[in-house]
């Protein structure tokens, strides 16, 4: 999760945040690269006499017209590709129903018979000691480790977005509207997200809480759970 004063992103937990952080810092590299050139012609205008000799120079022009055109195609290759991934749902292990209500979460794990909970916030005054106020909910998701994980977002009421930082997740919530999206953990932890659309005064109250386990803890809390 986030710490305090932290300029860059989560650790990444899934293979999209991966590629997402990758192209954050592709795009920094491009940005950085186009600014230097800037303040290196400004500051070569400001030190040197003025000439005409660039009055007439078709060269430049060619340059200037191809160079940001080749700039534009390094941004767009990759940030297609990443759009795609995301968009990419091939046989999910495990399918994840997630309502959102004012405000907390319900849960239901459609490949099993009797599997839901609804998730509320922790209360402050009911916080277990060590657990992260405002973030910690009494009912987890747990999935299983490093299996391909489909979620099926909608609202009972009003919009919600159902969103985890570290797993490169962000998904709207729509009444009568089924939306969806998938990711894979590639590392047993606990990662936390908030909705993150305004949707009531409690919106900052309805955090999300997602676990990540080897398959045989998920089996064993499954059954625990449903039975």
């Amino acid at each position: 999760m986030a710490n305090h004063s932290q300029f860059g992103f989560q650790d990444a937990s899934s293979p999209i945040m991966e590629e997402l952080v990758e192209f954050h810092d592709h795009a920094l590299m491009v940005a950085l690269a186009i600014c230097s050139l800037v303040l290196y012609l400004l500051a070569l205008m400001l030190m040197e006499k003025l000439s005409s000799n660039t009055v007439d120079a078709q060269e430049i022009e060619l340059v200037w017209t191809i160079l940001p055109a080749i700039v534009l195609v390094m941004l767009a290759l990759p940030s297609l590709q990443i759009l795609y991934m995301m968009d990419e749902i091939d046989e999910p292990d495990l399918t994840l129903k997630a309502i959102g209500h004012q405000w907390y979460w319900t849960y239901e794990y459609t490949d099993f018979k009797d599997l839901s909970f609804d998730s509320y916030m922790i209360p402050t005054s009911d916080l277990p000691l060590g657990n992260f106020r405002l973030l910690e909910v009494d009912h987890r998701i747990v999935i299983p480790m490093e299996s391909p994980i489909r979620v099926i977002v909608t609202a009972d009421d009003v919009l919600h977005s159902w969103a985890v930082p570290s797993l490169g997740v962000k998904t709207d919530a729509i009444p009568g509207r089924l939306n969806q999206t998938s990711f894979i953990t590639t590392r047993p932890g606990i990662f936390y997200g908030q909705c993150s659309e305004i949707c009531g005064a409690n919106h900052s109250f309805m955090p999300i809480v997602v676990e990540s386990a080897p398959l045989n803890y998920f089996e064993n809390w499954s059954s625990l759970l449903s039975s």
